[in-house]
């Protein structure tokens, strides 16, 4: 018996496939069989079609089995009667033909969509702090290039499974009719395999390090696509430009080098189809007494075998060529199934009462702990702001409040139950999030701050109320196209004021009820920076908001100030409390570090 670790190990690409595919696989290859039988029942009916059209009676055994055959189904065996045998079977073929290529067709695009949205789950509920140390050039590459090699590879693989079965088909219809001329002729096609395993190696091979240096190639074009405006600004867009030109030529080798291996065998196949029949024929003619016209059928059969044979080796290397996204996805399929996310099963409705840390540490390394024993209780409609040197743990205990990352040890808590048992998308679905650079997708204004939600009457009316309370309604209008102006890649053509207030909006559209501001404002000018504040402050009462900050005039109007150091609360209370009792807070303000 074979088991099932003996089978993955020797049929690892077909178990790939068979994963996603399972028993519609079989299915495919069972059509091909069929084709095949067809194809050569109808290439061994005529030598007797031409026969009977040229009044020969020969003695060539097909004409036996073909009599046969026509006596149990009652017809007479003639010219017409052959004929029509022949269109029949090759309108049956043909029907099936079309049914096998529709079928792919349908695997192909069951397969591509599974794998694709299977990997896109995965990645939606990827652990951030996994994320926040992976390549993201990997990440993008093989949702891009690695994806499509895939489809490729998919396609090559099962043109060769398709060509295996032909060629099983036609050499044992070719045996059944001659079988020591073709038992000569296989041995010259095993003989010939060995010349092909070289080759195979070197394809395998140079696949791994294309698909490794596309990694770096999709790395570097992401830093060159986010970095644009400093590169241009700085002149360096050209030295960086040329890092990756220097990949784009270590791309263009190891392609190359794929290339020739699929050009020698291509130019090998038709030589070599040759060699084998005429060796085979030559040493049958030799060894036997049998004339040459006994083995006609055989010989036309195993030409047919040879020659897809020899496309399925051209096929096979095809498909090793792409063979290393295989290995490259599944690597990738396991590394994101192994950093998944922890969620509860606890559907979180509607923030009531207090959000409460007890004894929070949390370290990105064992050694360095970024906060120790942090003790905080937020309260509904409460406004709280960080503040701290760089360093102190800011943007760490916020991402911890919001449910990002999981703290080592302590205890959070949301309205009495522990986050641990709570349904994370239901959670964040309540909570907003607007970072220092903000995030503007190249689409129109009302999908930016929609987020793709179907334009209706309900729809457009909580757009307008969401900007409006963003203070970005009045701009919105006096735009060419109103809401449905596109706003450029990134916000291009939009002040960071203006992205700011988008930012806000969309969190306000999504019936936000919890909002994160990290250092929101640190970017912006005085001016705009007091505007964008004046709004945060009339939302002051109907939103829990949690803001990082760095400017004294951002902190002043919150209900309460968290004064970290060092990964620890080192004070709290309101701005005049901490003016009287808090040195770091006071040095903080004397030194303008708010």
């Amino acid at each position: 018996m074979i088991n099932k670790q003996t089978f993955k190990k020797n049929f690892f690409y077909f178990n790939f496939f068979y994963d996603y595919l399972g028993l519609r696989l079989f299915i495919d290859v069972f059509l091909s069989i069929i084709l095949g039988l067809l194809d050569g029942l109808g290439i061994a009916m005529f030598i007797p079609l031409i026969q009977l059209s040229l009044g020969i009676e020969s003695g060539v055994e097909v004409n036996n089995y073909l009599d046969r055959f026509l006596n149990f189904i009652s017809i007479e065996l003639s010219l017409k009667n052959v004929f029509f045998l022949i269109l029949i079977i090759f309108s049956l073929k043909g029907i099936l033909r079309f049914m096998e290529i529709t079928y792919r067709v349908y695997l192909q695009q069951f397969f591509m969509r599974k794998l694709r949205f299977e990997h896109l789950d995965l990645f939606n509920t990827y652990d951030y702090q996994k994320f926040s140390v992976a390549d993201t050039g990997r990440i993008q590459n093989s949702f891009t290039g690695e994806i499509n090699r895939i489809n490729g590879a998919y396609k090559q693989y099962f043109k060769s499974l398709h060509y295996f079965a032909l060629v099983v088909v036609y050499v044992l219809l070719a045996i059944r009719t001659a079988w020591i001329f073709s038992l000569l002729v296989l041995l010259g096609g095993l003989l010939m395999n060995f010349v092909f395993s070289y080759i195979y190696k070197r394809t395998k091979y140079f696949s791994k390090k294309y698909t490794q240096e596309s990694h770096h190639f999709q790395g570097l074009l992401m830093q060159a696509i986010n970095h644009f405006q400093y590169l241009k600004a700085t002149g360096l867009n050209r030295t960086f430009g040329k890092r990756i030109k220097d990949r784009v030529k270590i791309l263009e080798k190891y392609q190359k080098k794929l290339g020739i291996s699929e050009a020698i065998l291509s130019g090998l196949r038709e030589p070599l189809i040759i060699i084998i029949v005429f060796g085979a024929i030559f040493t049958f003619i030799h060894f036997s007494e049998r004339p040459v016209a006994t083995i006609m059928l055989s010989l036309i059969l195993l030409y047919r075998a040879i020659t897809f044979f020899m496309a399925m080796q051209e096929q096979w290397n095809f498909f090793l060529g792409n063979s290393g996204s295989i290995s490259n996805i599944i690597h990738f399929r396991k590394e994101l199934k192994n950093n998944q996310e922890s969620s509860g099963d606890i559907v979180f409705k509607s923030f009531d009462d207090k959000i409460e840390l007890k004894a929070v540490s949390f370290s990105y390394e064992k050694k360095r702990p970024v906060l120790k024993d942090i003790d905080l209780v937020i309260s509904k409609n409460e406004i709280v702001a960080i503040v701290g040197e760089s360093g102190a743990g800011k943007t760490t205990l916020m991402n911890i409040l919001s449910g990002i990352i999981t703290p080592d040890s302590g205890r959070f808590i949301v309205d009495g139950e522990p986050m641990k048992n709570l349904d994370l998308i239901s959670f964040r679905k309540k909570t907003g999030y607007i970072v220092q650079d903000p995030v503007i997708f190249n689409d129109s204004v009302f999908n930016n701050i929609s987020f793709w939600k179907e334009k209706n009457n309900a729809s457009l009316d909580r757009f307008w109320k969401a900007a409006e309370k963003a203070a970005i309604d009045s701009y919105i209008k006096s735009l060419p196209y109103k809401e449905e102006t596109l706003l450029g890649y990134n916000g291009i053509n939009i002040s960071g004021g203006q992205k700011q207030r988008f930012s806000i909006a969309r969190e306000l559209f999504k019936e936000t009820e919890i909002l994160f501001m990290d250092e929101a404002t640190s970017s912006l000018d005085s001016e705009t920076e007091n505007e964008i504040q004046n709004n945060l402050i009339s939302l002051k009462g109907k939103y829990t908001m949690i803001i990082i900050a760095h400017r004294l005039s951002t902190v002043k109007f919150a209900d309460k100030i968290i004064v970290l150091k060092d990964g620890r609360i080192e004070s709290s209370g309101t701005y005049a409390e901490l003016m009287s009792k808090s040195k770091e807070f006071q040095r903080m303000v004397r030194y303008q570090s708010l």
